[in-house]
């Protein structure tokens, strides 16, 4: 028998963007092969620099530790949502720029690394700084406007302290890829990818707000299409949830079918997933399986008994425990960011 297998889904070469293959995945842990690929520039070469993390600014001692360094103390491993803000881009209407995610750019693993936390322990922070700035190492030139830059963003401290902010050298057992920032990368559980720098090379304590190009050109909601009134920055995980299978637009035979899927969200837990098989005029609650781990997806899934020949239109809605419910509709916004209206398939029972 051929060895039938999914295979991840491009979207762009150079830089390489590829989206995992969402809809034939079953494990609760997304294989290293199918994990979903977001870059702004080429992948960056790595040299012996890039096993040095220093840590300075508005510290008290500033340090520089090795990767070596951080397999000596003491670790922690996490389950953790890694979903690009543009996931689900291509859904949007009216239409918005930028890479046409379909669905599959979200994937899950288990992050092994040290808090950052305990980096901080010792350095120390002064009085007066307010953010911690990630720098990773790749770089390259932004449209419009002149010079090079590195990915960089920041974190407030509330954020950069919690105790589930690691920096990470371990995915899914075995040193980070390549491809997904080796050697080292900040881990941010419920928040978007995009705060989750790669190839960590400088952290950075600041006194003011950092404005980088991707803290705020990039990754801030605009409401508006002419206008940047109203922005606010990208940070948490919508509550969102995908159908699986059936595939949109199937053709099934009159039966009793499973629909299934997954649900995640960055605020809490998810609580409830509901099933709806006619345009969403009706509910069902789905049963929802698997471990709840406080930053990972959960499965659920629904026994659709359908005997009768037609066109049935199927959604599905997460609800989280911080009180959000998955919208009819995603807020419209110009760069595409935080999709999570219904997930919506069409089918056919004949």
């Amino acid at each position: 028998m051929p060895d039938i297998k999914p295979y991840p889904i491009t979207r762009s070469l150079i830089p390489e963007n590829q989206e995992s293959p969402i809809h034939f995945l079953s494990a609760a842990i997304t294989p290293e092969p199918y994990f979903f690929r977001r870059n702004h520039f080429p992948y960056p070469a790595i040299t012996g620099e890039s096993f040095l993390l220093p840590v300075s600014g508005e510290v008290m001692r500033p340090l520089t530790f090795h990767s070596q360094d951080l397999l000596r103390m003491p670790s922690k491993e996490i389950a953790v949502v890694m979903e690009c803000s543009g996931n689900n881009r291509s859904r949007f209407q009216p239409e918005v720029y930028g890479e046409q995610w379909e669905g599959g750019a979200v994937s899950q693993g288990v992050w092994r690394g040290v808090p950052l936390r305990d980096l901080l322990k010792w350095t120390g922070l002064s009085a007066e700084a307010k953010e911690i700035v990630f720098e990773g190492t790749d770089s390259g030139k932004r449209t419009g406007q002149e010079g090079t830059f590195t990915f960089a963003r920041s974190l407030p401290l509330d954020k950069a302290l919690h105790p589930d902010t690691i920096i990470a050298y371990e995915l899914n057992g075995k040193p980070i890829p390549f491809e997904h920032g080796y050697p080292l990368r900040l881990i941010v559980p419920q928040w978007y990818a995009m705060a989750s720098v790669k190839w960590l090379r400088k952290i950075t304590a600041i006194r003011h707000h950092f404005q980088g190009p991707f803290q705020e050109s990039d990754y801030m909601y605009f409401p508006e299409k002419n206008s940047d009134e109203g922005k606010t920055p990208v940070t948490a995980i919508h509550v969102n949830s995908i159908i699986q299978q059936p595939i949109n637009y199937s053709v099934l035979k009159a039966g009793t079918h499973r629909i299934h899927g997954l649900a995640w969200t960055g605020n809490g837990r998810i609580t409830t997933v509901e099933v709806s098989t006619d345009g969403g005029k009706r509910w069902e609650q789905a049963t929802i399986q698997g471990t709840r781990d406080p930053y990972g997806w959960v499965t659920w899934t629904y026994a659709w008994a359908a005997f009768e020949q037609g066109d049935y239109t199927l959604m599905s809605k997460a609800a989280d425990s911080a009180g959000f419910i998955q919208p009819a509709e995603a807020r419209w916004n110009r760069k595409g960011y935080g999709y999570n209206a219904y997930s919506t398939v069409n089918v056919k029972i004949e």
